[in-house]
């Protein structure tokens, strides 16, 4: 299914691979615009025989190699590009030279694997049979940058497969990991706020208060989850920030809640947010005040095609050999906008561990973290197998 040196060919490239990754680095940028990071993937693969595509609401890019023994299937790969709004504690000679911005959670790796792998892919060029679409995507960390270039048409024809990696810091060394169905979460943010009438602290009978109505709505919330939903069907709801009152002799008008809610499938993802509503309005009206209820919704719940996931079980096997393929127990309560295309197109997201070599991986500062190091050796194996996967899908499907 696969040619025997595609590792290889990733290793012998894994210079540029790296200098990709570590320009990357020292000049995060967020959101949905990030034009410098953008310019750097075009600069190194300028010499490639790829088709560009840009759209309006994003600085995203799909590149398409067209392969040269004909029509066939179509596979997209996806790296994302944009990093964190946090300072870098690493003391990298490449940290971030960007106050308050920093790649916490591997999209610089990300984007310069699959830069590799459409180099390793555009050397074979001759004997591909089908196209290749690499989307490189900024807007990943809240942003939608996924849903965003689908609706700017970037992606379209759709693909037949699609297939992303994201690094784990804290996993072993070169581990691919995976699973069926459910990978990672919906995550929807909620806002409450309970309008009470305000006034003197030694006077509360005369005010309406709205702080223990929105400490009921806290504890109650933890019964509703527990109650409400089958607990083989995961949901979690996190109160992360409480407001109210500006002194302790004064009453406040208001108490407002901030959280997230994670669900792993569209039925208990819809069920959470008519139930929060409820909880919410009817506690506050037991007391006589009303809660107004915000739910913004974030990403959807990322779920893998069994039969992709076969697949790259397969791939990472004939690539990396025995052992190097693990599959996940549980999903991750976290969430990844690759969703939006994984809903569209059949597909699988993959993790790839990159702790360094021999190291107490679980011991490793997590992504999102300030410390977060990557085992820059790894990178030749995530070149290699999403070079991998889309060679293998054009020859034989899953």
């Amino acid at each position: 299914m696969l040619h025997t040196n595609l590792l290889e060919a990733a290793r012998a490239i894994s210079d540029e691979v790296v200098a990709l990754r570590r320009a990357i680095h020292a000049e995060p940028e967020l959101g949905l615009h990030t034009p410098r990071t953008r310019d750097k993937v075009r600069a190194a693969l300028a010499d490639l025989p790829l088709t560009w595509r840009e759209g309006p609401s994003t600085t995203g890019l799909v590149a398409t190699l067209a392969g040269g023994a004909g029509p066939g299937r179509h596979v997209l790969l996806r790296g994302d590009m944009d990093a964190l709004p946090m300072p870098e504690e690493t003391g990298l000679p490449f940290a971030s030279q960007v106050e308050g911005a920093m790649h916490a959670c591997g999209h610089d790796a990300h984007t310069a694997m699959l830069a590799g792998a459409a180099r390793v892919l555009a050397a074979r060029q001759a004997e591909l049979k089908g196209t290749v679409s690499f989307m490189f995507q900024p807007g990943e960390e809240g942003h939608h940058g996924a849903r965003f270039m689908l609706e700017d048409g970037l992606i379209d024809p759709l693909p037949d497969a699609a297939f992303a990696l994201h690094v784990m810091p804290n996993a072993k060394h070169g581990l691919v990991a995976g699973r069926a169905g459910p990978l990672m979460a919906a995550a929807d943010q909620f806002e409450i706020v309970v309008k009470g009438a305000g006034g003197h602290a030694s006077m509360p009978h005369q005010t309406q208060d709205p702080v223990p109505v929105a400490c009921q709505i806290v504890l109650a919330i933890q019964t509703l989850v527990t109650r409400q939903f089958n607990a083989h069907d995961p949901v979690v709801v996190t109160v992360a920030r409480i407001e109210g009152g500006t002194a302790h002799n004064v009453i406040a008008d208001f108490a407002s809640l901030r959280g997230t809610m994670r669900t792993l499938s569209r039925r208990h993802r819809t069920q959470l947010h008519a139930a929060l509503r409820q909880l919410s309005s009817g506690i506050a009206a037991a007391h006589g005040l009303v809660a107004d209820v915000t739910i913004t919704e974030g990403f959807p719940v990322t779920i893998c095609d069994a039969s992709a996931v076969a697949f790259g079980e397969r791939v990472t096997g004939s690539l990396f050999g025995e052992g190097a393929w693990q599959t996940l127990d549980a999903p991750i309560m976290g969430a990844e906008d690759f969703s939006y295309v994984l809903e569209k197109v059949p597909g699988a997201m993959f993790f790839l561990g990159v702790a360094e070599d021999g190291a107490d991986w679980s011991a490793c500062c997590g992504i999102h973290s300030t410390r977060m190091m990557v085992d820059e050796a790894v990178l030749p194996r995530g070149t290699a197998l999403l070079a991998g996967l889309a060679e293998g899908f054009l020859a034989t499907g899953f």
